[in-house]
C-alpha cells in the first residue's frame, strides 16, 4: 500500500502533462484518443547451415497409385456349411480304410513284440552258454544275433512305411471323391461358397449340407482300392505323382 500511494501522484502528473506524453510515445495518456504503440517483432535469425553439408530438402509426399478401372463385381455370396468329420464317420469307404489300416498296424505291433521277445531269449541263451563256448564261438553267435536284429528292424521299418503309404493313397481317393460330391451338392443348391463347420460359430440349419453330402458320398464311393500289404522285404515304392495339366495357351486374334 505504501508503494502504491507514493507512485500515485507521479502517475497523475504524467497524465496531466500532454506535452510530455507526446515526447515520450511509450506512455499511454488517457483521454487523448491515442493507443500504446505495439513493438515490432524482430526477425528471427536463420540457423547457419553447416559447411560441407547439402541443404536439407523438405520430404516429398508419396505419390498415390493411379485408380484402376472399374471391374466386374463378384457374385452374391451363397454359403453352405459341411462337417467333414461327420461325413467321414458316416462314410462306408472311410470306415473300410480305417479298419484295414488299424488291422495292419496291430499285426505289425504283434509281430514286432514277438520278434523282440525272440531277441531277448537268444541273448539269455547266449549268456548261459558263454562259459561253454570258445571266444570265437561267442563272437560268431553275437554277430549272428546282431545281424538278425538289423534285418528284422529293416523289415519292420519297411512294413510300417508301406502301411502309412497305403493309408495316404486310400485317403487321397476319398478326398478326391468327396470334393466332387461337395461340388455337385453345392451346384444343386446354387451355393458358391462352402465353409467347414468348425469355422462357423452359429448358423441356420438351412445352410448345412452335411447330411445330403454324406448320402450322396455313400452312393458315389462305397469301397476304396487299398494297396496290398507288404512283407517288408523291400522298401515301398514312391507313389506316382499326378501329371500336371499343361497351361492353356492364349488364343491368338484372327487377322482379317
Amino acid at each position: 500500500m505504501t508503494r502504491l500511494r507514493s507512485a500515485l501522484p507521479l502517475l497523475l502528473a504524467f497524465a496531466a502533462t500532454p506535452a510530455l506524453a507526446q515526447q515520450n510515445q511509450e506512455w499511454f495518456v488517457p483521454g487523448q484518443g491515442g493507443q500504446r504503440p505495439q513493438a515490432q517483432p524482430q526477425p528471427q535469425p536463420r540457423p547457419a547451415q553447416p559447411q560441407g553439408q547439402p541443404a536439407q530438402r523438405p520430404p516429398q509426399q508419396p505419390q498415390r497409385p493411379a485408380a484402376l478401372p472399374a471391374g466386374t463385381p463378384p457374385p452374391t455370396a451363397v454359403i453352405g456349411i459341411v462337417d467333414i468329420p461327420e461325413i467321414q464317420r458316416l462314410s462306408t469307404a472311410f470306415n473300410q480304410v480305417r479298419e484295414e489300416i488299424e488291422r495292419r498296424r496291430n499285426r505289425l505291433n504283434d509281430d514286432l513284440q514277438r520278434e523282440q521277445n525272440g531277441w531277448r531269449e537268444a541273448q539269455q541263451a547266449l549268456a548261459v552258454q558263454r562259459t561253454q563256448l570258445t571266444p570265437d564261438q561267442i563272437r560268431t553267435r553275437e554277430r549272428e544275433l546282431q545281424d538278425r536284429i538289423t534285418d528284422s528292424q529293416r523289415i519292420f521299418r519297411n512294413r510300417g512305411q508301406a502301411i502309412e503309404q497305403a493309408a495316404q493313397q486310400s485317403l487321397m481317393q476319398i478326398e478326391e471323391a468327396l470334393a466332387g460330391v461337395v461340388r455337385q451338392v453345392a451346384a444343386s443348391r446354387s451355393v458358391n461358397i462352402v465353409v467347414p463347420r468348425p469355422l462357423v460359430i452359429m448358423n441356420d440349419p438351412g445352410f448345412d449340407l452335411t447330411e445330403e453330402v454324406a448320402q450322396q458320398f455313400n452312393r458315389a464311393l462305397r469301397q476304396v482300392t487299398i494297396p496290398p500289404e507288404s512283407d517288408g522285404s523291400n522298401p515301398p515304392a514312391a507313389p506316382a505323382q499326378p501329371t500336371p495339366r499343361p497351361a492353356a495357351q492364349p488364343q491368338q486374334p484372327r487377322r482379317n
